[in-house]
């Protein structure tokens, strides 16, 4: 072997960049091999743990991405090319692509931050970023919710992440709250039995945790009754709304009264006092 290097006459510097750069390949594409491996070996890991699969997808082309720049670095140092001036050149490109997609990276962020955190899932009615609705997919840059009037709205993850989250589903149960005024001269007492009697005739009101009425306050015209109730979030609406509906009929049968706002009015007679003549 000495001899035939000997009888090509290629000059030293010339054989071992040649060797280097023969290394540089072998590392490149070895390196690329094994961390597509590596990559594919972490999403299945992934997976195992039941992880989002919106994050498994980020994390495993993010894990790939990492690999291949180191990779790529080392089959450069080894084909001769300093690596301090790439690494600096990286470094730089780096900062003024981070600069660039500030508010992209921001909503990146926040989007890992929300799928591994999970403040509120898909299907969960929610306020978020000053929007209410219904979540009907979290992506990794933008939240889709669906607004009660069937509008959609895309949120940036970085305006839900800066504000406050409220999930109306979490908790999978919901109260609701009626205000009632009933007159002077009726029986408060007969007013919350019959209020009570509805709570009972409605399935979708929850007897745990226990509804109930209250006495809130003296207005001008009227005794203000408070009355609350439990209901699954699917049942709330409807079960309010019934439930308002019933407690008029139900009132108008007992002979209660729910009384407007009216006023009274003094008139006085007599003659007005003389005004003084203008001078």
């Amino acid at each position: 072997m000495h001899d035939f290097l000997a009888r090509l006459q290629l000059p030293g510097n010339l054989l071992q960049t040649g060797v280097n750069l023969l290394v540089a390949l072998l590392i490149l594409l070895l390196g690329l091999w094994l961390a597509a491996r590596l990559a594919n070996f972490a999403q299945r890991a992934l997976r195992r743990a039941a992880v989002d699969p919106t994050l498994i997808g980020f994390l495993r082309n993010l894990l790939y991405g990492v690999l291949v720049a180191v990779v790529v670095v080392m089959a450069l140092t080894k084909a001769g090319i300093p690596s301090a001036p790439l690494v600096a050149a990286l470094g730089a490109g780096g900062l003024a692509i981070g600069l660039a997609l500030q508010g992209s990276l921001s909503n990146l962020a926040w989007g890992v931050l929300l799928i591994v955190f999970r403040p509120f899932r898909v299907g969960d009615y929610v306020t978020a970023g000053g929007v209410e609705g219904t979540v009907e997919s979290i992506n990794l840059m933008h939240t889709l919710l669906v607004m009660p009037d069937n509008r959609e709205a895309v949120v940036p993850n970085a305006k839900i992440g800066g504000d406050a989250i409220i999930n109306m589903n979490r908790r999978g149960l919901r109260r609701f709250e009626l205000k009632v005024g009933i007159g002077y001269k009726d029986d408060i007492g007969q007013a919350i039995a019959e209020v009570e009697r509805l709570f009972a005739a409605d399935p979708r009101i929850l007897e745990e945790p226990a509804p109930g009425v209250w006495t809130a306050g003296l207005g001008e015209s009227a005794v203000d009754l408070v009355v609350r109730a439990w209901a699954r979030p699917g049942d709330l609406w409807a079960a309010q709304t019934d439930l308002l509906r019933a407690i008029k009929e139900r009132f108008a049968a007992c002979g209660i009264s729910i009384p407007f706002p009216q006023r009274e009015l003094t008139v006085v007679q007599g003659a007005l006092p003389a005004q003084d003549a203008p001078r």
